[in-house]
């Protein structure tokens, strides 16, 4: 997969170009923000598209946990995904691309962020787009990973529901860059 080099301006939605300012000004010189230094009640207001995941190490590639996943984001996926991999829950159709923007991060120890056009139950299509946070405790090695997710729709509503594990989300991405910070 190809990551394009971008700066922080590709980012469309207003709370990750928040999320990525906050992520910029957390990291105090070092490479990568600590998850620890973070405050909770500074998310509140966006945690239904907040998923985090924690980076495990497997059989010489990284595997990603669920720790914790929004409303909007359960909905999107059909059910409670917390505790499981993200490999496991993700359709065969969509999961290597998916997977590849995850192990981007935790390789560049950069964000990355997509955007994709995908059509909901109905037919309607959905802009998803994604932005992907890395985190170290020790501020150098990516061991936990935040998502921001935002789904908007032009023709207004839209099925979120199971929108994530459709066999219809396509494998190529509009934008898939690597945000440069």
């Amino acid at each position: 997969m190809q990551f394009q080099a971008a700066r922080p301006d590709i980012i469309r939605a207003i709370n990750q170009r928040w999320l990525f300012k906050h992520w910029s000004e957390s990291r105090n010189g070092r490479t990568l923000p600590a998850w620890q230094d973070l405050e909770g009640r500074e998310f509140a207001s966006m945690s239904a598209n907040l998923s985090f995941t924690d980076v495990v190490a497997s059989d010489g590639r990284p595997r990603f946990l669920i720790r914790y996943h929004g409303s909007r984001i359960g909905e999107a996926y059909g059910s409670n995904c917390h505790g499981k991999y993200l490999d496991e829950i993700l359709p065969a159709t969509f999961r290597e691309a998916a997977l590849a923007t995850y192990w981007q991060v935790v390789e560049s120890k950069q964000p990355v962020y997509t955007a994709v056009d995908t059509p909901d139950s109905d037919g309607r299509v959905v802009h998803y787009e994604r932005l992907l946070l890395p985190f170290g405790r020790d501020g150098i090695n990516v061991d936990r990973i935040l998502a921001s997710l935002e789904m908007v729709s032009p023709d207004g509503a839209f099925q979120a529901h199971n929108l994530m594990t459709s066999d219809r989300m396509p494998s190529n991405f509009a934008v898939c860059a690597s945000i440069q910070s």
